[in-house]
């Protein structure tokens, strides 16, 4: 028989179980609870006072999330993910003074994000994903200036950007993904230091529009730097808990239990953003994953695209791309999943040992593209030589190249030379004389002629 002291207990772990209720358990004096993973049904239980860490995620819990939960002023961690609670969020959580992860992440919770955010709060990390928010971003999360990870997407959340959250001095993780977003990513100036320490930015699946915010991505200072990676791998969160994160890639999601601390993202796809992708993308030289496809891009792929040596996904399908593509992305020796598809590329597909590894399916939807994979053939199967991204597309934009130039050039030079070398090694070609000497009879005569 199990018997334990009710005011000796202050950490208890039964995650992974198939427990139904937890009434009968000793809760008196408990700090940490961990009741991740059973089967535990009805409304959230009565909660011990000194309560610091509770974990009762992945469960089938329902009804709403109590007010008196905000007499649990010490709590550190509440993880109430992935159950079935609805109703609003009580306001008073803004104001837990100790605080650190608030996640409720996969539930039906409803109304509008608190919006009473104290001063001084030490919050880390707040996941509302995949709920039925509605309403703006509360202004008052400026107040958290410890917030790491804000992660709202999957809502109807309906606002335009946050620009005010570029000043949040440690946030590393925004996602805004599948919301009703609107208008222009701008409120970049390049005097302020906008969002330093941001590692992921998700805007996907909103309404965004206009130029892609090239003033942020000068900014964005943790993607430029190409930290030393150690031997032990670290990841964003605390010892008790660490979060994650879901990436779409390829048109699928793919879901991240944990995010590492190297880990770098960009992902705008599915708005309506439109001219030209910004040169300075290519000074993010840490970023691994950058998504813009299904938006109304046009211009080149720039060549600056070629110095993301760490990147191992892009995806620009579904866009209006023009020209070649860039021969320097067949350096990206970490490049795993590549999506060209649907623009209207033209050209030889650069050639490279990883680059031949890519599918047919990378580049479908380009009629003037040609070369391995596709089953077009180029008129000419040489190596594609180096040379500015400007010369590349002008020479398909005005049907001949410099080659060609420069070949007439050389020939035109070499018959120069030899007629050069007949005058002065034979003296006066008669033929050459009789031409020139007729000619100059013509001329004379066709004065008197007319007298």
């Amino acid at each position: 028989m199990w018997e334990i002291g009710r005011d000796s207990l202050v950490y208890l772990n039964l995650s992974l179980n198939y427990l139904t209720n937890i009434e009968k358990l000793p809760l008196e004096n408990l700090a940490i609870l961990d009741l991740n993973s059973n089967k535990l049904r009805g409304s959230l239980p009565i909660l011990p006072s000194f309560l610091t860490v509770l974990f009762l995620s992945n469960n089938k819990l329902s009804g709403e999330i109590p007010d008196l939960i905000c007499n649990k002023s010490v709590l550190e961690i509440l993880d109430l993910s992935n159950n079935s609670f609805s109703g609003n969020i009580p306001i008073c959580m803004g104001n837990f003074s100790h605080l650190h992860v608030l996640d409720l992440r996969k539930n039906k919770l409803s109304g509008t994000i608190p919006g009473r955010f104290a001063k001084g709060s030490l919050l880390r990390t707040l996941n509302l994903n995949e709920n039925e928010l509605e309403g703006p971003i509360p202004r008052s999360l400026v107040n958290c200036t410890m917030l790491e990870v804000l992660d709202i997407g999957n809502n109807k959340v309906i606002d335009t950007f946050p620009y005010w959250l570029q000043s949040l001095p440690e946030l590393q993780v925004l996602v805004l993904h599948s919301n009703r977003f609107y208008g222009s990513v701008r409120g970049c100036s390049e005097m302020n230091h906008c969002f330093p320490k941001l590692k992921v930015l998700d805007l996907s699946k909103n309404k965004f529009g206009g130029p892609l915010p090239a003033s942020y991505f000068k900014n964005l200072q943790a993607m430029k730097d190409v930290g030393e990676v150690g031997t032990k791998l670290q990841y964003i969160g605390e010892s008790y808990y660490q979060d994650s994160i879901t990436v779409t890639m390829k048109g699928h999601l793919f879901g991240f239990m944990r995010i590492f601390v190297a880990f770098t993202a960009i992902d705008f796809s599915n708005n309506n953003f439109c001219e030209e992708i910004p040169e300075v993308i290519g000074e993010l030289h840490s970023l691994i994953h950058l998504n813009l496809s299904s938006n109304n891009l046009t211009g080149y792929i720039p060549s600056s695209l070629g110095n993301l040596k760490a990147l191992e996904s892009l995806d620009l399908s579904f866009n209006k791309l023009g020209g070649k593509i860039p021969w320097q992305l067949a350096n990206l020796d970490f490049l795993q999943v590549l999506d060209l598809s649907q623009n209207q590329l033209t050209g030889p597909i650069p050639r490279a040992p990883h680059f031949d590894t890519f599918p047919s399916t990378s580049y479908t939807g380009n009629l003037g593209l040609c070369g391995f994979p596709l089953s077009k053939e180029c008129k000419s199967d040489g190596p594609l030589q180096p040379q500015s991204e400007r010369e590349d597309n002008a020479e398909s934009t005005n049907g001949f190249g410099w080659k060609v130039v420069l070949i007439g050039y050389a020939f035109g030079m070499v018959i120069g030379l030899f007629m050069g070398y007949l005058v002065f090694s034979t003296g006066k070609p008669q033929l050459l004389v009789r031409i020139v000497e007729g000619e100059d009879r013509r001329k004379r005569r066709r004065p008197s002629a007319r007298r």
